[in-house]
């Protein structure tokens, strides 16, 4: 009897990997900021995971297309490039 697990692509392992890295960084602060019940350490927190988040969602999304790349033409890899800077571009500032 095969396992569920082998069926898996390991690119989809591995950004799940990351997501769930990502949620327990969260979590973590979450606690973190309870524990300290200090809203300039709260901001502080905040500010590094402003850091964090956008950097997950970038390595996920480069891993995700680097698993798909047999898939995808050039041209539809500029699209979602694209898309994933104008994302980044969106959320500055």
């Amino acid at each position: 009897m095969k396992s569920w697990f082998y069926t898996i692509e390991m690119t989809l392992l591995i950004m799940v990997g990351l997501r769930f890295v990502s949620g327990m960084i969260e979590l973590t602060v979450a606690g973190l900021i309870l524990k300290f019940n200090s809203v300039e350490k709260a901001i502080a927190l905040n500010a590094m995971l402003a850091i964090i988040g956008p950097t997950i969602l970038v390595t996920s999304i480069a891993i995700g297309l680097v698993g798909m790349k047999d898939q995808l033409s050039i041209s539809k890899i500029v699209f979602i490039a694209s898309g994933v800077i104008l994302i980044l571009i969106g959320i500055r500032k």
